[in-house]
């Protein structure tokens, strides 16, 4: 079946807009993930996964040590005292006390010597999770090469943990790489870490998305490892600021919409059938959106944009939304 290049040139301007802010740039590699389209192939395909609600994969750092005293308790912790596997970034498998502490040695002595205390960053923790029922060896693989890939001139280790309700994977980086540059993630890197563990899942057979809360339109903090772990333990005492609010989570969510609907309204106009359903697909999941589950109008301007040509929603329909998502109170907490 032909491609539509005016459909395309949409599916490419707003898509790009959900899925990869900040102007960044869409990965060479990712089209043959699906097919080797192209990019507005894999911006349907990135569109289709996330209005059918496929699993988020979650990655997260979690912390790192500022010296050899921190980073081998993390190691401890993580191997659950040298019960566990660890896995390095040459490819060998280890289990025991003695495993651990050769990698203490190896990370304090190669390269810059770390001493027991610090006041730089030696070493970041990185969490790559996925929700329960995930084959555990299939997110230990993914792990795998997404390290090779991301940390490739860098010393790190990786822990599989199944045993609880999410299986996830442990990823402890040395922040000195082996030509002496250091690691600092920024928002940035964390999306495109998100986005590749997503991608090798996927080769993998494994249904997985890696957007935006605002494109999903969702409004709600994700709480702090710490936070999580001392609510089962029955110690969080204080409250949380759940939902995003202020002006620069407001204009994105205004911006995610506006694009939702722009690629809606060009699927709708299209003459083949896949894309009209892909356009009421869109409608239904905006529907239902978080932010907007209380505001009737924005769902029905979508609605209206289905059905007919409407350039854009109403700009003061987009400020009022706006206003009452700052608001806060208002939302559905």
């Amino acid at each position: 079946m032909g491609s539509n290049p005016s459909l395309d040139g949409v599916l490419i301007q707003w898509g790009e807009r959900l899925f990869y802010p900040g102007n960044r740039i869409v990965k060479a590699e990712t089209p043959r993930l699906h097919g080797g389209g192209g990019r507005a192939r894999m911006i349907r395909s990135r569109i289709e996964a996330t209005v059918r609600r496929a699993p988020q994969v979650m990655v997260k750092v979690t912390g790192g040590g500022r010296g050899m005293r921190a980073i081998a308790a993390h190691l401890r912790y993580i191997t659950r005292n040298g019960r566990l596997e660890i896995e390095d970034d040459r490819g060998v498998v280890e289990r025991g006390k003695d495993a651990v502490k050769d990698i203490e040695r190896q990370w304090r002595f190669g390269g810059a010597y770390i001493g027991d205390d610090g006041h730089r960053r030696e070493a970041f923790n990185i969490m790559l999770s996925m929700p329960r029922g995930t084959d555990p060896q299939i997110v230990l693989r993914a792990a795998r090469e997404f390290a090779r890939i991301e940390f490739a001139d860098h010393r790190f280790v990786m822990v599989l943990h199944d045993h609880q309700a999410h299986p996830h994977v442990h990823v402890s980086v040395k922040a000195e790489s082996k030509h002496g540059l250091r690691l600092n993630p920024r928002k940035a890197d964390l999306h495109r870490w998100r986005e590749r563990f997503a991608e090798r899942l996927q080769e993998r057979g494994i249904d997985a998305e890696a957007s935006r809360q605002a494109t999903r339109g969702e409004h709600r903090r994700r709480d702090a490892l710490w936070r999580v772990k001392a609510r089962e333990e029955g110690r969080l005492k204080a409250g949380n600021a759940q939902v995003k609010t202020g002006n620069p989570s407001g204009r994105v969510r205004e911006e995610s919409f506006e694009a939702w609907k722009r690629i809606a309204v060009a699927l709708a106009n299209s003459d083949r059938g896949e894309d009209k359903l892909l356009a009421k697909q869109i409608v239904d999941f905006v529907r239902d959106m978080p932010v907007l589950r209380r505001t009737a109008g924005p769902r029905r301007e979508l609605e209206r944009a289905q059905s007919r040509d409407k350039p854009a929603v109403a700009p003061q329909r987009v400020r009022a939304v706006a206003e009452r998502e700052r608001r806060g109170p208002e939302l559905e907490r």
